[in-house]
């Protein structure tokens, strides 16, 4: 449970925002002119905000769940936080002037809150007795994956075939045909039930318009299909760990297998990518104690934000099982034995050599890896020309920031921060250069956010 004199930072709070506009949103509602009967207690923050209509919305927040905070609003909104979950938040952030700690919430908190926990120990009884055993046996399950290796075989052989129509007609033809191409290729995968070949052939088709240097590119992602293909094909050749690695990025359904890790991990990271069909969270965590690195998965259909939600900076006690493969950097989340709660622990940096050098040796275990984690130490950001990279402090060695990274608001909250002085940043480390997450001042200082 949340201790109530321990508050979140401002930049914890607006990490858990699902998208730009709901950050912008939240932090109007910071304040407490839209705000009546606010108050927090036993893991738990309640307050009214006045809309445009002439009831007020009532919003509370459970701190207490070791799964991460759970939100209630009256408002329509279906962003998890909305944006008065976000600035009640900010509000109780500010201190117990504005937010007083309260022996009792409202009638309608409490029912909430009180119905919420109740499922939660139902839930955690039933885990405790065991599952039921499901309607379908081993037997149907081992027929189920043998016909889905029979349709990705037959997509993964497919595949070759058009690889080698390409480069036998040219690389030219790949400009000439467009993308309807490679939609229609990524097509054929999704029906060969390989989404994660689908995913790579769609991204061949924009290629072609990416500018100066496109043919070697192309020729580049090609043969990592290649070479994924052929994985698939002779997988009971390969190394087990390799094996599971080249399943995983035909996207193929898998289950943590490695023993549970307790620890006090540390959230280094949230951020969320989405597509048409699919919103994809990613949240970065370190333990403390073993000093792994790993990351969690999450998911949300089109236009809504994953559920599961953790502030950057905060930590928790919490079990984590790895994922088959060979680098074995993505778990599931177990079991959790307290709630999340600032920390004031941070990893150790590397020089922007020694990150280099782990991408490097990261790739001879999965050769389609786009980046590894990696905290820096001591680097400074720089620009070059029209770009910008980190420096260490140090040598004279620096990483090249990607693309991505340049074009984010991101990228001046880290310059601010720094302020020509050196900071330790984490981040995402590949051949397309480095992302920075998050970012933390030399000495103490709280965790600031940068995605």
């Amino acid at each position: 449970m949340t201790e109530q004199g321990v508050r979140w930072t401002a930049e914890q709070v607006l990490a858990l925002a699902p998208d730009a506009a709901s950050r912008k949103a939240g932090s109007r509602l910071g304040a407490a002119g839209p705000w009546s009967g606010a108050g927090s207690g036993e893991g738990s923050v309640w307050g009214q905000c006045k809309g445009s209509g002439s009831r007020p919305y009532r919003t509370v927040v459970d701190l207490a769940d070791v799964a991460g905070p759970a939100y209630r609003c009256s408002c329509p909104s279906r962003k998890f936080p909305c944006k008065h979950a976000l600035g009640l938040l900010l509000l109780w952030a500010g201190g117990d002037d504005v937010v007083p700690a309260s022996p009792q919430p409202p009638d309608w908190a409490e029912q909430w809150l009180a119905g919420r926990r109740g499922r939660e120990a139902t839930r955690a009884a039933q885990a405790d007795g065991g599952a039921p055993a499901g309607s379908t046996g081993p037997e149907a399950a081992r027929r189920r994956a043998e016909r889905r290796a029979e349709r990705v075989t037959a997509g993964a052989t497919e595949l070759e075939q058009r690889l080698t129509d390409l480069l036998r007609g040219g690389l030219a033809t790949a400009e000439q045909a467009g993308y309807g191409l490679w939609e229609e290729t990524a097509a054929r995968m999704v029906d060969a039930q390989a989404p994660g070949l689908a995913a790579r052939v769609r991204e061949l088709g924009a290629i072609p318009a990416s500018g100066a240097g496109w043919p070697a590119r192309l020729l580049e992602e090609c043969a990592l299909l290649h070479l994924l293909g052929q994985g698939w094909l002779r997988r009971d050749t390969l190394p087990d760990a390799l094996a599971a690695t080249v399943r995983s990025r035909l996207g193929l359904p898998a289950t943590p297998d490695g023993p549970p890790v307790r620890d006090r991990w540390l959230v280094l990271a949230q951020y969320d990518t989405a597509d048409a069909k699919l919103t994809t969270r990613r949240i970065w965590l370190y333990g403390a104690e073993s000093g792994h690195t790993r990351l969690l998965l999450s998911y949300g259909a089109a236009g809504r934000a994953p559920e599961t939600a953790l502030p950057v900076g905060l930590a928790m006690d919490a079990e984590l099982s790895a994922y088959p493969g060979a680098g074995r950097t993505r778990a599931a989340l177990g079991e959790r034995f307290s709630a999340p709660a600032p920390a004031a622990f941070r990893p150790p940096g590397v020089t922007t050599s020694e990150a280099a050098a782990r991408y490097g040796a990261a790739l001879r275990d999965d050769p389609w890896l786009e980046s590894v984690p990696v905290t820096l130490g001591r680097v400074i950001p720089v620009p070059d020309g029209d770009r910008w990279q980190l420096a260490d402090a140090d040598t004279d060695r620096a990483l090249p920031l990607t693309r991505a990274a340049r074009s984010r608001p991101g990228l001046w909250r880290l310059v601010a921060l720094s302020g020509g002085a050196p900071v330790t940043v984490f981040g995402e480390s590949g051949h397309r250069g480095f992302t920075p997450l998050t970012a933390w001042p030399e000495g103490t200082g709280d965790a600031v956010p940068l995605c």
